[in-house]
């Protein structure tokens, strides 16, 4: 009976310090899973800017869906994340300023900001904010 209480002893102290390793890698992991979905969007849009090169502003109402159904993204990551596309400017300096947003709350934003430097805190949102400029 000893023996058994000393082998489960000795099993809650191996879970006390195993559980919160667990539960470390899975929050990194959810950091980098948002940190590597905003990294495609935004390299997604800054393709479809200098392949498609846009001619007017009804080339530039875009969504993650269009950059899905145009071939610029594989996969929709989610509905947490959006993409807002500012194209007043399109005409007069030829730039468009791009947001993504991540709207989900089960990300840690300071270990998001460390994982993806680019990404700064809006109203408690993690949001990335990128200018394009017409170049053609």
């Amino acid at each position: 009976m000893i023996e058994l209480l000393i082998v489960l002893a000795v099993m809650a102290a191996l879970m006390a310090i195993a559980t919160p390793i667990a539960l470390n890698a899975v929050a990194r992991a959810n950091v980098m899973r948002v940190a590597s979905n905003m990294r495609n969007i935004k390299s997604a849009i800054e393709s479809y800017v200098s392949i498609e090169r846009p001619s007017d502003t009804s080339g530039l109402d875009l969504d993650i869906d269009d950059l899905v159904d145009s071939g610029y993204l594989s996969a929709n990551p989610g509905n947490e994340y959006e993409m807002k596309v500012d194209n007043a400017n399109w005409a007069t300096k030829g730039e468009v300023i791009v947001t993504i947003s991540y709207t989900g709350n089960d990300v840690d934003t300071t270990k998001l900001q460390e994982a993806y430097p680019d990404v700064k805190i809006v109203n408690n949102t993690p949001t990335i904010t990128l200018t394009l400029r017409k170049w053609w």
